[in-house]
């Protein structure tokens, strides 16, 4: 068994501990340090591939305004899309095939997370290559996959480049 302190996965545990926990006072803290101490050592090396690039500024920048963005605009804007779908009975599902061009692993799952997330799609499988994923939409207004990658997925794909390529 490889024991290696990861610092990056020692602070998600920590941060998410004390959410979970609601509190943070002494006795919260203590305990969510050690928690975080142990999960650290024992599968650290295998949640970060480089801590340089989890401390860095930038990606912590873009990755709040990704959150924010996406929370707040996009996932209204797709609520509002489906509840005048579900109240008109107007929807045209299907599955499409989009390129994906992020590089990186967690790059590939929060695109298929945020689209899976947002009302409407639904990621329903990924390649074996990882350059494909095949998406459950609501309304598939085109099967051109530039117009698809541009009503689905550009987005998160911008910001998962920033974040973690």
């Amino acid at each position: 068994m490889r024991l290696r302190f990861s610092p990056a996965t020692f602070f998600i545990v920590l941060a998410t501990y004390l959410f979970y926990t609601g509190s943070a006072t002494e006795y919260d803290i203590i305990t969510g340090s050690i928690v975080a101490l142990i999960v650290s050592f024992i599968v650290g090396h295998w949640l970060v591939e480089n801590e340089l690039k989890f401390f860095s500024p930038r990606r912590w920048f873009y990755a709040i305004v990704y959150a924010l963005r996406y929370f707040f605009i996009e996932e209204t804007k797709t609520h509002i899309d489906v509840a005048k779908r579900v109240f008109t009975l107007k929807a045209n599902p299907g599955i499409v095939r989009i390129p994906l061009d992020v590089e990186s692993d967690y790059g590939k799952v929060l695109v298929a997370n945020s689209i899976t997330n947002t009302p409407g799609t639904v990621v329903v499988d990924i390649s074996d290559d990882g350059k494909w994923l095949y998406v459950h939409w609501i309304d598939v207004s085109t099967l051109d996959e530039k117009e698809v990658k541009e009503n689905i997925v550009a987005y998160f794909e911008d910001y998962a480049r920033k974040i973690f390529d």
